[in-house]
């Protein structure tokens, strides 16, 4: 009698160890920083709202979601991340706005198997020399930026360059990519200046790009130190002569700016909730509890958690070798993403659009910033496969 009460008793306590596990994801992005804006508390509500649609729960076990603020710091995600895979377990790790801190992550992740999806950085390097079996890249990069602007703004006449660029991985491959496209082109570039992330006072760079006489000024910067770049642009009175060209720009940094100094920029995004009625759709209900419209980083945080669930539910397991299969075997499928192909390099395969910020009179309601100019297509977007510095793929 004894024995088979402990054996129930141990059963009961099996199952209820069974019903407590959660699927654990973790966001990882800058909630304090300069890139708060573009992807922080915007970035956790899409998550959440990710969750909600898939039903909240996966497998019979509750979806757990943890956020973290890495502070832009390489050191601060490794220890953070360290925590989530060999402590608690974590099954994803998510978003990772700041290249240097995606890349530190992405070596964390692929050492330990562990699935992460890369949403928020842009460096082009984690589908190529940072890729991982476990990692995917799955939002926007670098070379799709440098693709849609440089090739338009060459051709619009804007031939020679002088580029300011973050000292991150990202500046680096943003100044690269659109290097080439714009040599490519027809365009030559003059000279260029790295400037320290987080750098207030950007005067003595815009005077360098000033005296540089290039017809064209690439921003290879992102989040507040953008903004801050064009506002001293334009007090230096540097758009008189010269054109800038954002090569990572998000809808909240117009919507800081003001349309009165952002008129006329080109910006290229796969993301604008203007784009259709599905993505007007699910960018209202956004907007409802954050106030702002989404970003190309915040959209694709719903989409990368959005397809993680489904690819958990498919496989039957969070096995990260099963589920990993099935990120790579389902089309990407959500209210912005129409069957995208997830490449053998963690890529997903996505179109971007150049736009150009409208003018206030243009605009006719708040966020109403843009208007098309061009889309290129999936295909054209990705950096070729063929070219590709990931280990795990030219090894085959």
């Amino acid at each position: 009698m004894l024995r088979k009460l402990l054996m129930a008793a141990a059963i009961t306590a099996a199952s209820a160890a069974h019903a407590q596990e959660t699927v654990k994801i973790g966001l990882m992005e800058d909630f304090s920083g300069i890139f708060a804006d573009i992807a922080g508390k915007g970035s956790a509500l899409a998550a959440r709202l990710a969750i909600e649609d898939a039903g909240g729960t996966v497998l019979g076990r509750k979806v757990e979601l943890v956020t973290a603020d890495h502070q832009n710091k390489p050191d601060v995600a490794s220890a953070i991340v360290t925590e989530w895979i060999k402590v608690k377990k974590f099954d994803l790790v998510t978003g990772v706005s700041a290249s240097a801190a995606s890349i530190a992550v992405r070596q964390l992740t692929r050492d330990n198997g562990v699935i992460d999806i890369m949403s928020s950085g842009g460096s082009v390097d984690l589908s190529n020399k940072a890729c991982s079996p476990t990692g995917f890249h799955w939002s926007w990069d670098s070379y799709m930026l440098a693709k849609s602007t440089g090739e338009a703004v060459v051709k619009d006449g804007g031939k020679d360059w002088f580029f300011l660029a973050t000292d991150t991985p990202f500046g680096a491959a943003s100044q690269r990519d659109t290097t080439a496209m714009v040599e490519a082109a027809g365009g030559k570039v003059v000279g260029s200046v790295k400037v320290r992330q987080g750098l207030p006072d950007m005067s003595s760079f815009l005077l360098q790009a000033q005296g540089s006489g290039a017809k064209v000024v690439g921003l290879a910067i992102a989040g507040s130190d953008f903004i801050n770049a064009v506002r001293q642009a334009s007090e230096f009175g540097l758009t008189k002569n010269q054109s800038l060209a954002a090569l990572v720009a998000f809808i909240t940094d117009v919507h800081s700016l003001g349309l009165k100094s952002a008129q006329g920029m080109y910006v290229s995004e796969p993301f604008y909730w203007d784009l259709n009625e599905d993505t007007r759709k699910w960018s209202r209900r956004f907007y409802q509890q954050h106030k702002a419209m989404p970003t190309t980083i915040q959209a694709g945080i719903y989409s990368a958690v959005f397809h993680y669930l489904k690819a958990v539910k498919a496989a039957g397991t969070t096995d990260p070798k099963a589920v990993t299969a099935k990120i790579r075997e389902l089309p990407v499928k959500d209210f912005w993403t129409v069957n995208a192909k997830v490449r053998e390099d963690g890529r997903v395969l996505r179109p971007v659009h150049l736009f150009k910020v409208k003018t206030p009179a243009e605009s006719k309601e708040p966020w109403d910033y843009y208007k098309l100019v061009s889309t290129l297509p999936a295909d054209a977007a990705a950096r070729p496969l063929a070219a590709t510095e990931c280990p795990f793929v030219t090894k085959r």
